[in-house]
């Protein structure tokens, strides 16, 4: 079992299958004498060692230190290691140096603290990139703080120190916030219960929608602090390129990074067979326009936290309270459609583009979230891919807390569909390369075939 719950949080292409690995039926591709990976656990002791220093070089901390759910055969790279920090004694506070409490994004830790979280950036993830991603995170947690300040207790985590990953290991310290996770809890609620959780949800992404990003907030992308300490506008971490000055800018920089990983990759080959790279080339230029010229809030900027799902929420199971929104390492600004697009798998499921099969139960859904559900709602198939009781809750409960949703986002069938070719330009068990190791060469070359395919067909569709 691979979890990443609370603990190591798994790079973007495979975030959703490093929280649970998943089973040989959903990943036939998958050989039976695939290698177990230990690249997570080379260097664990070291790791182990540089989080004491830290702690006592910075903070002057005389601490035990221990992984949270860390799995050292895990097949895929974490994105971060993170560690459960408990102190011999709560006096050791008083040693706290006073640079961990200017530094920007940081408070000084209260009088009595004595359990924090300390997490460590994997240098080796794939997909993120190291030169913004700490401050990205530490800015974008500070904007969320402030947009959801009216919940008490507070269910941000306050950061004590961090250091950027630019140059070495980077690391953020931050608040111990308490609950447990709400994934692990949600399947075995009754409906009542769910729809507890997912009012709470709703109401924190109002929160986000709702905030009023600082002047010095620009564009799209991501963010970190200036000389002065302000936050502005910084590259993607996830992308490793932006900022952008609008919402279509943002899309055609993406598609443009991804083309050009595309040529890097033995099997795509930047998608040059068969014209498709021509056609690809042609759709970000003329397409991505097209695609988006409905959408009439094209300037609406929000903290989108990009990975909004049960696994990044805390619970207390006695009240249902969820005390705990974690996990800001992908957030940026963006509009508020992109937050549909990437977050709350087990809650509504995220908005799908067009797909080839449009009689599928995801086809479905989008088009209920767009013109609304039927009644009575379709059966709940074991297996399926859609949890019609709770996607209705969800969407309930976002119309009850007057969220920005695909029903009222008018055009977000456009931003979409550019999504989806965003994603299909990369397609993951061809280009990851953890999975890479588990298939076999007839199954990565079967893959590619399927996704030229795939391509090929959607891009007809567009117009392409």
């Amino acid at each position: 079992m691979c979890e990443a719950t609370l603990g190591e949080d798994a790079s973007l292409e495979v975030r959703v299958l490093a929280h649970k690995e998943p089973s040989k039926e959903e990943t036939p591709h998958i050989e039976d004498d695939a290698p177990i990976m230990t690249h997570n656990h080379v260097n664990y002791q070291a790791r182990l060692d540089f989080a004491h220093k830290v702690l006592e070089d910075r903070f002057g901390f005389q601490a035990n230190v221990v992984p949270i759910q860390y799995d050292p055969e895990c097949p895929f790279k974490y994105n971060n290691f993170i560690y459960r920090v408990s102190l011999a004694s709560a006096s050791s506070v008083a040693k706290v140096t006073s640079a961990a409490s200017s530094q920007p994004g940081t408070v000084p830790i209260p009088h009595g603290a004595n359990e924090f979280i300390l997490r460590l950036t994997n240098s080796d993830a794939e997909g993120m990139h190291p030169a913004t991603r700490v401050e990205n995170e530490v800015a974008l947690l500070s904007l969320a703080s402030g947009a959801l300040c009216n919940f008490q207790p507070p269910v941000v985590p306050r950061i004590y120190g961090w250091e950027s990953a630019v140059s070495g290991q980077g690391w953020i310290l931050q608040e111990l916030l308490p609950g447990e996770p709400v994934d692990e809890a949600f399947e075995s609620m009754s409906l009542d219960e769910k729809r507890r959780i997912l009012d709470q949800m709703a109401k924190l992404l109002k929160g986000l929608q709702d905030f009023s990003l600082p002047d010095t907030v620009k564009g799209f992308g991501g963010a970190m602090y200036d000389g002065s300490g302000a936050i502005v506008n910084a590259a993607m971490p996830s992308v490793g390129a932006g900022p952008w000055s609008s919402f279509e800018e943002s899309f055609k920089g993406r598609l443009e990074v991804a083309l050009t990983e595309a040529d890097k990759n033995q099997y795509i080959k930047g998608w040059r067979a068969n014209g498709l790279r021509e056609r690809l080339e042609a759709f970000v230029a003329k397409g991505v326009p097209e695609q988006l010229v409905a959408l009439g809030s094209r300037a609406d900027r929000v903290i989108v936290h990009a990975d909004f799902t049960m696994n990044n929420l805390l619970f207390d199971p006695t009240s249902g309270r969820i005390t705990a929104l974690l996990d800001f390492d992908f957030a940026t600004i963006s509009h508020p459609a992109y937050e549909f697009l990437c977050s709350f798998d087990g809650a509504g499921c995220q908005f799908p583009g067009w797909t080839v099969n449009e009689e599928s139960e995801m086809a479905a859904l989008r088009d209920a979230k767009l013109h609304g559900f039927p009644s009575p709602l379709p059966e709940t198939k074991d297996g399926g891919s859609v949890n019609w009781g709770v996607a209705k809750a969800w969407e309930d409960a976002l119309e009850g807390a007057g969220v920005k949703r695909p029903r009222n986002i008018e055009g977000i069938e456009g931003v979409a569909n550019v999504d989806t070719v965003l994603r299909s330009i990369l397609p993951w068990r061809v280009t990851n390369e953890d999975i890479l190791r588990r298939q076999t060469e007839k199954a990565i070359v079967q893959c590619r075939e399927e996704n030229e395919e795939l391509l090929d067909k959607l891009l007809r569709h567009l117009g392409w």
